[in-house]
């Protein structure tokens, strides 16, 4: 059974978070057989029905689903201050949840201090870079899903100027905005991409303001990978296709949402899971996309023409079995210097650590 609670609720109960639980370390704590697995999830924006935090509590359902009664689950949202954030894990590890979830890079530091103090306690978190016994990470890799849709922007853009949005300049961001422009070179090199970020997560008025801009400026292709759907909507009422993230957004964007890049963590939730209440939890490394089901594309914009649709299925087909990386070189920055060389890649490390813009991208890394 599910519980959702609020974060002021949550942080009511910080009293006890200065008790540390016992057991072997990196190993999680295991409830009697008769007791159901306490799971604790944490969410970093609201949850709505689409976007980036709803597709983390399908992740939680999937759990309900598969397990029943075996689990009991915590959900608290709107956590993304990180001292509340810290009191909030700390919380949970120390009321015998022994499974606990941090489902955003802003809940780093947090996780981080937090986990080490409950070595008993399986912790998973998305968008992590740093691991522990304890401690797991999982990611998507997005990029595979900018790539594909930025070569149907390619082919309907008019102005040959895309407009991207991020939350934050992260290398989650950064690389999936220069995949985008990379997938709509590959059909017309001479395209460019203005990019706006908004230093929030979830702030559809700030949303709203910079898609306006960008269709201002005659970007035709607007892709916005924050937690609502403003951008969407507000390229459709401008006139300009759109990209979404996350959902399915084609509510939003009746006629002129190309696709959306999907994310479905319900593998990675369930496994987890699954891991715990069998005894055999250990931290992993996971970044997974469009070969495991992580990276899904929404149904293509039905005014793309069977050429089109024929290009993109191969694509995707290419990027499945390896024999298409979206980050192939010859790869050059902003301003003009190679970073990756013709018959090269970049690398793994380089792709989670992006601090760069490739050649026409239009913006900076300042916000």
């Amino acid at each position: 059974m599910a519980r959702r609670i609020s974060r002021r609720e949550a942080l009511k109960y910080s009293a006890a978070t200065g008790a540390m639980a016992t057991g072997l370390a990196g190993l999680p704590r295991l409830a009697a057989a008769a007791d159901p697995l306490k799971v604790g999830i944490v969410y970093v924006s609201p949850i709505s029905e689409i976007g980036w935090t709803k597709q983390h509590s399908l992740g939680a359902e999937a759990i309900a689903d598969t397990f029943g009664e075996r689990v009991s689950i915590t959900a608290i949202d709107n956590v993304w201050d990180p001292q509340a954030g810290e009191r909030v894990f700390a919380e949970l590890a120390s009321t015998g949840h022994g499974l606990v979830f941090g489902t955003s890079f802003s809940h780093s530091t947090p996780i981080q201090k937090t986990a080490p103090r409950f070595p008993d306690v399986a912790f998973e978190h998305c968008s992590g870079l740093k691991h522990f016994d304890n401690l797991g990470t999982f990611e998507a890799k997005y990029y595979e899903g900018t790539y594909l849709a930025g070569i149907a922007g390619g082919h309907v853009t008019e102005s040959k100027k895309l407009g991207f949005i991020g939350g934050f300049p992260i290398p989650d961001i950064v690389g999936p905005g220069n995949a985008m422009l990379l997938g709509a070179q590959s059909v017309d090199p001479s395209i460019t991409c203005s990019v706006i970020f908004l230093n929030s997560w979830f702030d559809p008025a700030k949303e709203k303001e910079a898609t306006a801009a960008l269709v201002a400026q005659g970007c035709d292709v607007i892709c916005s990978m924050t937690d609502t759907a403003t951008g969407v909507q507000v390229a459709e009422q401008g006139g300009a296709w759109s990209i979404g993230y996350a959902s399915d957004m084609r509510q939003f964007g009746p006629t002129k949402n190309l696709t959306s890049f999907m994310l479905d963590w319900s593998s990675v939730y369930v496994g987890a899971a699954r891991d715990v209440l069998d005894g055999t939890w250990t931290s992993q490394v996971r970044w997974q996309g469009v070969k495991e089901g992580v990276v899904t594309m929404s149904p293509w914009n039905d005014q793309l023409p069977g050429d089109v649709i024929d290009q993109l299925t191969a694509t995707e087909a290419a990027i499945k079995d390896g024999s298409l990386h979206p980050y192939k070189g010859e790869l050059r920055d902003q301003q003009g210097n190679v970073r990756v060389e013709a018959g090269s890649r970049l690398s793994d490390p380089d792709i989670r650590g992006f601090n760069w813009f490739v050649e026409g991208m239009i913006g900076n890394l300042e916000g």
